[in-house]
């Protein structure tokens, strides 16, 4: 193929370094306050749905990295572009880098809005908007190998936080997940299907695959990262079910920093403080990974440099952070986000691998008749 990426070695990374890419990605502002809109589709057995989206995750990606070996070295972009054609391969390219762009905006403006309501409520939407891009213009100057290094450090420097969820323990009451499937099937399938906001990010995938140097070990080391993402929400939405009232659940937009607020020390009054603080960390490889995504994706439309795209690219989510204000309009954009994604991450990765099948196949008994 013509548009095989041709990687430089120092440029590549190693496989066992997708545990941290996929996970860190996936754990970010969604983690917040995943539990209530799970909880009106499926009830207490929430904890099901999330199961199942876990499993489907894996699902998934066995059937994503099949697509790409097909190809060999090459990202969904150029698998498109191979498919469809250019025209149309590169509209379909153009819509991809739209939704990384997307993802990219609804992580920053919840983070904003989460540090503007639990801990600076008169911090501008600006300042904050700004520092973080800064941060982020930064680490992507330093390419992927930098940006996989925030990766892993950032699972490395915030896995501390998990443990704290022992501390609402004590007020748990197991009973609450009692009785086991009470909520019909249609509604357990809604509530996993409403996790698609929390759970994306693996779809990165696609694009960071052509980068990988043992690509023989890739699938085992993404279904790790999708293992430890699934046991923390599952973790999550369990201790949440069984601490939480169903009224207080159905309330709470973000359940598990108010678990975070449970946690006391005798030198730290409000933890929930240090753990929004300390999130910036954990949404970091969320923001540098889909900007590098769609900057992958620029590069297929035009030759642009990466200083002049992440400039324009930054500006241009400065406005709109600015533009989106209420709750009312960032919830918008998190289901607009959700509906959309869902059909992204589940359901076209299943119609590209039957198409790429049906490629190969054309396209060898093409060869044979030469």
């Amino acid at each position: 193929m013509n548009n095989t990426i041709h990687v430089k070695n120092q440029e590549m990374i190693n496989a066992f370094l997708l545990f941290f890419v996929i996970h860190t990605i996936q754990v970010g502002v969604g983690i917040h306050g995943f539990q209530r809109v799970i909880y009106q589709d499926a009830k207490h057995d929430a904890w099901i749905s999330v199961l199942l989206v876990g499993i489907a995750t894996h699902i998934i990606a066995i059937i994503m990295i099949k697509t790409l070996e097909i190809y060999g070295s090459n990202d969904l972009y150029g698998i498109h572009q191979d498919i469809f054609g250019k025209w149309v391969g590169n509209f379909l390219n153009l819509l991809y880098i739209l939704y990384c762009s997307t993802a990219f905006f609804s992580v920053l403006r919840n983070y904003i809005e989460v540090v503007q309501t639990w801990v600076f409520p008169n911090l501008s939407t600006w300042f904050i908007s700004a520092t973080l891009l800064l941060i982020v213009i930064y680490a992507f100057t330093g390419g992927l190998r930098v940006i996989v290094g925030i990766s892993f450090f950032s699972f490395v420097l915030s896995i501390w936080l998990l443990p704290m969820l022992v501390y609402p323990l004590q007020f748990t009451s197991a009973r609450s997940l009692l009785p086991i499937m009470e909520t019909d099937i249609i509604g357990i399938l809604k509530g996993a299907q409403s996790m698609t906001f929390t759970i994306a990010g693996f779809e990165i995938l696609n694009v960071i695959y052509p980068f990988i140097k043992d690509k023989n070990k890739v699938q085992k080391h993404v279904h790790f990262g999708l293992l430890a993402t699934t046991i923390i929400y599952l973790s999550v939405i369990l201790v949440s079910i069984t601490y939480f009232s169903p009224e207080q659940l159905n309330k709470s937009i973000w359940a598990t920093l108010t678990l975070f607020s449970v946690v006391h020390f005798p030198f730290i009054e409000r933890f929930e403080y240090i753990a929004v603080c300390f999130w910036m960390l954990v949404i970091l490889p969320n923001l540098c990974l889909y900007l590098w995504a769609a900057y992958r994706g620029s590069l297929r439309l035009v030759k642009v440099n990466s200083n002049k795209f992440i400039w324009l690219f930054s500006v241009v989510i400065f406005m709109l952070s600015l533009s989106i204000e209420t709750r009312t309009q960032i919830n918008a954009v998190n289901t607009y986000f959700s509906k959309v994604g869902f059909y992204v991450i589940f359901v076209y990765p299943i119609f590209i691998y039957f198409l790429a099948i049906m490629k190969k196949k054309y396209r060898t008994r093409k060869e044979q008749k030469m």
